[in-house]
């Protein structure tokens, strides 16, 4: 069979100029648009067993970190191994440094532990503070880890 129209044949080819642009586009547009989200909250935190048991050793007692809240949930006072400290986290913190001082980073596993005693209705964001209160400060560029063994006792109602 002879065809006589070659030109038609010929001129059928497909542009992928256009489908090449839309895919760098797309790849500019996810990756413009990435984010990277910096780890947050990063603790070491034990929560309590169902069950209630005793401590193994009285000697390895953690501090106590008492948090008492008035029936609304708001912060009425905090209280670290007996001592009072109001509701400033600024005190609390000096509290932690002048029990503990800075650990080294190596100290993580043989460092102090903190047990967060709170009351029930106590409202989250004033548990957050008081961790990070306990957990360390920024000196500059520095940072100074305190606490990163935190375990909680069980609410009470």
């Amino acid at each position: 069979m002879k065809i006589r129209n070659h030109q038609d044949a010929e001129g059928s080819e497909l542009n992928m100029t256009s489908m090449i642009d839309i895919v760098f586009l797309l790849l500019i547009f996810f990756v413009m648009t990435f984010k990277i989200v910096e780890m947050e909250g990063d603790f070491s935190v034990r929560m309590p067993l169902a069950g209630g048991g005793a401590a193994s050793d009285p000697t390895d007692l953690p501090l106590k970190l008492r948090l008492r809240a008035d029936e609304n949930g708001k912060l009425t006072g905090m209280a670290m191994n007996e001592i009072s400290l109001g509701t400033d986290f600024d005190k609390l913190r000096g509290q932690v440094v002048s029990l503990i001082g800075s650990t080294t980073p190596g100290d993580a596993e043989d460092g102090p532990e903190l047990e967060i005693d709170t009351d029930y209705n106590l409202r989250y964001a004033y548990v957050i503070e008081a961790i990070t209160a306990v957990s360390g400060y920024k000196d500059g560029d520095q940072v100074v880890k305190l606490i990163e063994k935190i375990k909680f006792a069980k609410p009470r109602r």
